[in-house]
């Protein structure tokens, strides 16, 4: 694209992830959802994005071992929270903490940044309600340590699985508002930690990360099976967006939603979830998606990962406000891993911009 004779790039590569939006596939690092989903632990998947961009190569068990170290040390920041800390959104007061740990390249600073977003986020939680932060156990797995520090007990197979493919599936999704603001930071040289942290702050933006705790008032709206159609008719009448449904990138199905659809399944099946919930989630699905093809029929508005998010972080009793700073639990190894992808291209970040404003008079 041309534009005053200039060359827009509109493009950039990665060896990270792909997003196919009218095939409804999501890549990660050569591996598809659908597979990647089915048998991977975050674990799995970190090792998976940041082979060949640290200085040393880590297998899964190894990376739990270092990782469950990293939790322990990072904990120890959590003693300064302090009232006025406390008093920010969830997603601010992990950020503000996630600010003390020094920059870096190193693989120490990437795992202090893989564990901090674990620790702080239950801690905070758990202290905005007058509760005593629990301290990590080094020995679990990075899910189960979270579930444990947020409850204060040990979480049944089934929530872990269920937090472990949420996480695998958050993990990467090309090139996003938040990963852009990693690489651009990354791209000036100035760490891992500057890097993450704005990433935190692009994602927190409603536009992007801030949108799955609606889906919940949308449901708490709507109440009832039967009460679905009339509800999400009278909320287009009146120009609302159906919260949950469509996406900028997929022309299709959200492959994201199925993956976790699909991981409430054993919640379901055991007991640990709200039954009538889940089936008044699916009764808004179908109505939904009735009502969108009917009123928008030139629009393609598919379910997206939101909703899906929103049901199984609900059964894992993240509270909704917290619901983006879990997110970004995820999706750090991926900022970490195009952070480094940007640093090790070398290449500073520097868009030409297209001057549109007044020139000076002529004398």
């Amino acid at each position: 694209m041309k534009n005053n004779g200039l060359e827009d790039v509109i493009a950039a590569e990665t060896r990270l992830s792909d997003v196919d939006g009218e095939a409804g596939r999501l890549v990660i690092r050569g591996v598809s959802l659908d597979l990647l989903v089915s048998h991977a632990t975050f674990e799995d998947v970190a090792v998976l994005l940041l082979d060949g961009m640290l200085e040393q190569p880590l297998g899964a068990t190894d990376l739990k071992t270092r990782l469950g170290e990293a939790r322990a040390d990072v904990f120890s920041h959590v003693v300064s929270a302090d009232e006025a800390l406390l008093n920010l959104p969830p997603v601010d007061a992990m950020r503000a903490l996630i600010a003390r740990l020094p920059d870096g390249e190193d693989l120490e600073t990437a795992l202090r940044l893989l564990a901090a977003p674990a620790v702080f986020l239950p801690a905070v939680l758990r202290l905005q309600k007058g509760a005593t932060p629990v301290a990590p156990k080094p020995s679990l797995s990075q899910s189960a340590d979270i579930l444990a520090m947020l409850s204060g007990s040990l979480p049944t197979r089934e929530q872990v699985a269920a937090l472990d493919a949420y996480l695998v599936t958050i993990s990467d999704h090309g090139l996003n508002a938040s990963t852009f603001a990693s690489r651009v930071v990354a791209s000036t040289k100035a760490g891992l930690t500057s890097s993450v942290l704005a990433a935190i702050s692009a994602l927190k933006g409603p536009l992007h990360g801030g949108a799955p705790g609606p889906v919940l008032d949308m449901l708490d709206a709507i109440g009832t099976q039967g009460n679905a159609e009339p509800w999400l008719a009278d909320a287009l009448d009146r120009g609302e967006r159906l919260m949950g449904f469509g996406h900028r990138i997929y022309r299709v199905r959200d492959p994201r939603a199925d993956a976790l659809k699909h991981a409430l399944r054993p919640l379901v099946a055991t007991g640990q979830v709200d039954l009538d919930r889940i089936r008044l989630a699916e009764a808004v699905e179908q109505a939904a998606l009735a009502i969108l093809r009917e009123r928008k029929p030139d629009r393609p508005l598919d379910v997206n990962v939101e909703f899906y998010t929103a049901l199984l972080l609900d059964a894992l009793k993240f509270p909704r406000e917290a619901f983006t700073g879990v997110f970004a639990i995820g999706r750090t190894v991926g900022w970490i891993a195009h952070a480094r992808e940007q640093a090790l291209e070398g290449r500073l970040i520097r868009p030409r911009s297209v001057y549109v404003g007044p020139l000076p008079q002529a004398a």
